[in-house]
């Protein structure tokens, strides 16, 4: 039986932060990481609920000035959303490149996961996802179109 998801395309474990600048400053301290410049803007989402557009803002992990796998993405928290920090654990979401994000939502569907966020991409086709399991253990993870690792990546050196 083939997985759903690959462990080699696993690439985040993303961390909503109360204090975004403190959780950074902590993780450095403690862990000795450093991090890319903060990303993100408006972003045009579809929720459940409707579509929107949202101050979605983030920064990715460097261990001593190099990018290693799976990297940490620390995203500042949007009241009212699900991004909000997690209770307990602090982990989010686990990312994961995709090469055909649209295939893979609906895989995980039929797995019973649910689509809790999507944004399409210049394409019209998804940029990326986030869907969160059923059942007690809730776990997250986000989709994202393997497209984008080129820029990704070029941001993470800088």
């Amino acid at each position: 039986m083939a997985n759903t998801l690959r462990p080699s395309d696993q690439f985040h474990v993303g961390i909503v932060a109360e204090d975004f600048e403190a959780t950074k400053k902590q993780l450095s301290k403690l862990f000795g990481f450093e991090w890319s410049d903060d990303m993100g803007g408006p972003t045009e989402v579809a929720l459940p609920d409707g579509d929107t557009s949202l101050d979605f803002r983030c920064a990715y992990s460097r261990a001593s000035g190099t990018t290693s796998a799976p990297l940490l993405e620390i995203v500042r928290r949007i009241p009212g959303t699900l991004w909000e920090p997690t209770p307990g654990s602090g982990i989010h979401h686990f990312g994961y490149w995709s090469d055909d994000v649209a295939a893979d939502v609906a895989e995980l569907e039929r797995h019973g996961y649910v689509i809790e966020a999507t944004r399409k991409g210049p394409d019209g086709g998804l940029f990326f996802a986030f869907l969160r399991s059923g059942g007690e253990t809730g776990f997250r993870v986000e989709l994202v179109s393997r497209a984008a690792k080129p820029s990704l990546e070029r941001a993470w050196a800088q």
